[in-house]
């Protein structure tokens, strides 16, 4: 697909907007000769999209992103918009221990954006679902203020239980697997004016979750698990209301990658501080029974327990953490 937006007439300019070329045309241009998986029945183009279920279940979920709060355009590009707001909704279907395969997107944005801009949005969509095998199979577009993505994924258990954050308990073991902290620092450079290093700037435009790694997990036994989005501390929380059970991490588990030291010197940040409480990296976090081997790139973090007076908490070194324990939705905005 050509990077720049063409208009009815023919011709072809990057500063073509929405408004002139049409929401029909623009829609045309972004779904017409993409392939599709076999599980997509009917693409886009009709009323509803039909996705085949072979067990009979789907697994679904939603994510918006709201340019301004979740991204900028002046320091992502709209590929890298795209694939984030895929790669989001990806990664909760793998939480779930299901495979993703399909996406339905929204898309709202002001009549004065180029049309350019939202081809290569996507594309980048388009980019990020390939990845694990699924295809764009609808969505809608409407106007509005800003730029707003709306991405509901579809997946297949293949036969699976689905994985739910109330499975854990006492004597469980929790791991991690994918990056943690990457974003975080990423966004802390970006705030600071810089570009570099392109490692970690890039981490925080486009998360890269191991999405195998879910499926994997259900396979190995996983009683609870869910995708670090917000923060790990915070995302863990949930496992522990849910489940009714204590999360007892240990610092000495993190092993801080070098990138993460480095940038967090010269900026004079604790980097396990990104690693516990930095969102949208979205690795995995899941309990696995004391006897069952972890699954390949698991790492252990710590153990369930049972709750005290203190009730279901997750506590670092055995002591609550101190600060914020990541994202707080409205808290800002």
């Amino acid at each position: 697909m050509s990077p720049s937006a063409s208009t009815p007439e023919g011709g072809s300019e990057a500063s073509v907007s929405l408004r002139e070329v049409g929401e029909f045309h623009l829609i045309d241009r972004v779904t017409t000769g993409r392939s599709q998986p076999d599980t997509t029945l009917l693409g886009p183009g009709d009323d509803s999209a039909v996705v085949a279920a072979p067990d009979g279940r789907v697994v679904a979920c939603t994510d918006v992103l709201v340019e301004g709060v979740h991204f900028r355009l002046d320091w992502s590009s709209p590929d890298q918009v795209g694939r984030k707001a895929a790669a989001a909704n990806l990664a909760d279907v793998a939480a779930m221990g299901a495979v993703p395969t399909s996406l339905l997107v929204g898309l709202a944005c002001p009549s004065t954006t180029p049309a350019a801009q939202l081809e290569e949005l996507a594309d980048g969509m388009w980019a990020e679902a390939a990845t694990v095998g699924a295809g764009l199979v609808g969505g809608d577009l409407t106007s509005g203020p800003v730029i707003v993505v709306t991405v509901t994924a579809l997946g297949s258990l293949q036969g699976r239980e689905a994985v739910l954050r109330s499975g854990a308990r006492p004597g469980d073991r929790v791991a991690v697997c994918g990056r943690l902290g990457w974003s975080a620092a990423g966004l802390a450079v970006l705030g600071r004016g810089f570009r570099s290093p392109a490692a970690l700037v890039n981490a925080h435009r486009v998360p890269e979750p191991p999405y195998s790694a879910g499926p994997a997990a259900a396979d190995a036994g996983a009683t609870a698990m869910i995708d670090v989005s917000d923060g790990l501390l915070a995302d863990l929380a949930h496992v522990a209301r849910a489940s009714g059970v204590a999360l007892r991490l240990r610092s000495r588990a993190f092993t801080v990658p070098a990138r993460l030291s480095e940038i967090g010197s010269a900026l004079g940040l604790d980097p396990l501080r990104w690693m516990l409480t930095g969102g949208e990296d979205h690795a995995l976090a899941a309990t696995f029974p004391a006897d069952t081997p972890l699954p390949a790139e698991w790492a252990e973090i710590g153990v369930v327990e049972a709750v005290d007076d203190a009730g279901p908490v997750v506590t670092v070194d055995g002591r609550p953490y101190d600060g914020e324990a990541g994202w707080v939705h409205f808290a800002k905005f």
